[in-house]
């Protein structure tokens, strides 16, 4: 059976979701599946969104998202400059995105990060949000962020942002 790529195979984490198996190579990650995401959905400190197929409960890949704020002073000079001069920002955080192995390389991690960003986007317009930032777990995953544009922060490499407004060019 072909993997099925539609945005409607992508939804929040509900009790009815398999998480036992997946396996994304990361044991923490995996265990952050399996034993404390719905945990977080509950207590409303992260929103874990799963990826499934047509029939089946097993989770191939999930990202979370949560809200959090940034130092002004982290970001890039130039970008500085053109925002408010508080000591903190808004943006949304994708604290964690993982692919089970069995699809790996079949564009699922990408597929979720395009999720995430447009549901990024889409709080952002009921709640400001300058931007969705990540913190990479190790080079790999700062190239794969980075691919899309995301930007390095000057005092922490690994994490990373991409603003609001390139977002909403994407899906402009």
């Amino acid at each position: 059976m072909a993997l099925v790529l539609a945005a409607e195979h992508i939804g929040p984490l509900e009790k009815r979701h398999d998480r036992k198996a997946f396996d994304c190579g990361n044991e923490d990650l995996n265990r952050y599946l399996r034993e404390q995401a719905r945990q977080d959905a509950d207590k409303r400190v992260a929103a874990p969104f799963i990826f499934t197929q047509p029939g089946s409960s097993a989770v191939l890949g999930f990202y979370t998202l949560s809200a959090s704020v940034i130092s002004v002073d982290e970001l890039p000079p130039d970008l500085m400059q053109r925002l408010p001069r508080y000591g903190q920002l808004p943006v949304t955080l994708l604290g964690r995105l993982a692919v089970d192995r069995s699809v790996s390389g079949q564009g699922v991690g990408e597929f979720l990060l395009v999720d995430a960003l447009r549901r990024g986007l889409g709080a952002a317009q009921q709640i400001a949000a300058m931007a969705v930032i990540v913190d990479a777990k190790d080079s790999r995953a700062e190239s794969f962020y980075r691919h899309f544009d995301f930007q390095p922060f000057q005092r922490t490499p690994l994490r990373l942002f991409l603003p609001m407004g390139q977002i909403e060019k994407l899906f402009a």
